[in-house]
């Protein structure tokens, strides 16, 4: 009988190329141990190793099972389940005469929330809010991105398809009508009715990012702002809040700025902030801003247009001025799933843009001659960080 070291498969027992270092060397031997069967066997009989053997394999099965739990947190969504449970567990029947919804499925649903910490089970046989689901209670913001994520899975359905470029129609790229090149897409931009939908997501998101931005940097020393991309106003409206003498303007395509000053005209004291229409590829922005935004933008666009962007904005800004940019990153500390897995397909399915390190943007501030580059620590780096440029 083999030892485990014996227990390779041809391949591996090939000569490593000279190029590899004794760092890669030690690595690629590790994982050829771990590759085979019997070590697999050793390592779940021995106590010492075991809970790690049974974490790993937690783990993989979660890798593969994430779409299904995906479409669980969809379905508690659909029946607002966290909000029927926010004042208090319920029993099953409770639950169904509230969601409408048979027994018999909302029994198998709630079993499968709880497992994954979405719901737990308390006693008399009710079900409340777990870890996981607590949150969610009120959360517009997540219910709206959960929902928006039935797009997302149909483009990722067939994956390679989607790696290749085969995939003819791509539902994302047709949920968001700005990253198409085609003149009469831009044309329709123009309009209301063919950005609200997009514009009313992005909107109802924005508080994830927008919360975080404004408890970690200080608006008050600025004399005006201009936020580049802002939609309807969102972001402008939290900044408004904690910093309401700052003098603030919006620019983005026409009909969403069109939809902005419609928002910002519902409230007396957001009235007074400035909406511009235009394209900022081709349009320059308003100046007189000594504080420019860009709040989740530069990870729709190729380096290319970012790079266009950015030297727009460095023309519209003073000497002296300031660039504030903020987004998920590529190198968020303990989410890097969520950069190249999540945000690396996600904008593959939308057709443009890509995910990006600090380092990465910091180079593209580089290249347009910003200078003193530094970040600002956020609380949730998940949801945004943020990179500060001067002009």
């Amino acid at each position: 009988m083999p030892t485990i070291a014996e227990e390779t498969t041809p391949q591996s027992r090939l000569p490593l190329k000279p190029e590899y270092g004794l760092w890669d060397r030690i690595l690629i031997r590790r994982d050829q141990l771990i590759a085979t069967k019997r070590f697999q066997r050793f390592a779940a009989s021995v106590p010492i190793f075991r809970s790690i053997s049974r974490s790993r394999a937690s783990h993989l099965f979660d890798v593969m099972a994430g779409f299904v739990y995906s479409q669980i947190l969809l379905a508690c969504v659909r029946l607002n389940v966290f909000n029927h449970l926010k004042n208090g567990p319920l029993t099953i029947a409770e639950l169904s005469r509230l969601t409408y919804f048979p027994v018999k499925g909302l029994q198998t649903l709630v079993d499968a929330a709880a497992a994954i910490k979405l719901l737990e089970r308390r006693s008399e046989n009710r079900y409340g809010l777990g870890t996981l689901g607590a949150p969610l209670v009120g959360n517009d913001a997540i219910a709206a991105m959960v929902e928006h994520h039935t797009a997302f899975y149909a483009d990722m359905r067939d994956p390679l398809a989607l790696l290749s470029g085969e995939m003819p129609e791509r539902n994302l790229g047709k949920y968001w009508p700005y990253v198409s090149d085609k003149d009469e897409d831009q044309a329709s931009l123009k309009h209301q009715e063919n950005v609200a939908e997009y514009s009313a997501l992005m909107s109802a998101s924005l508080p994830l990012v927008a919360d975080e931005i404004v408890d970690a940097y200080n608006f008050s020393k600025h004399q005006c702002m201009l936020d580049v991309g802002g939609g309807q106003g969102t972001f402008l409206k939290r900044v408004h809040a904690v910093s309401p003498e700052l003098k603030k303007m919006l620019f983005d395509l026409p009909g969403v700025a069109q939809l902005a000053a419609e928002q910002l005209a519902l409230n007396p004291a957001t009235q007074g902030i400035q909406t511009h229409g235009g394209n900022f590829f081709t349009d320059p922005l308003p100046t007189g801003a000594d504080l420019i935004t860009l709040v989740r933008v530069i990870f729709d666009h190729d380096d290319e247009r970012v790079l266009t962007l950015l030297r727009a904005i460095y023309a519209a800004l003073p000497d002296g001025g300031t660039l504030l940019v903020a987004e998920p990153m590529a190198d968020a500390p303990d989410a890097q799933a969520m950069g190249h897995a999540y945000f690396g397909f996600y904008l593959l399915a939308m057709g443009r843009g890509r995910p990006r390190s600090i380092k990465e943007i910091s180079h593209l501030l580089k290249k347009v001659g910003f200078k003193a580059i530094e970040t600002v620590a956020t609380k949730m780096p998940i949801n945004t960080q943020i990179v500060l440029a001067k002009r």
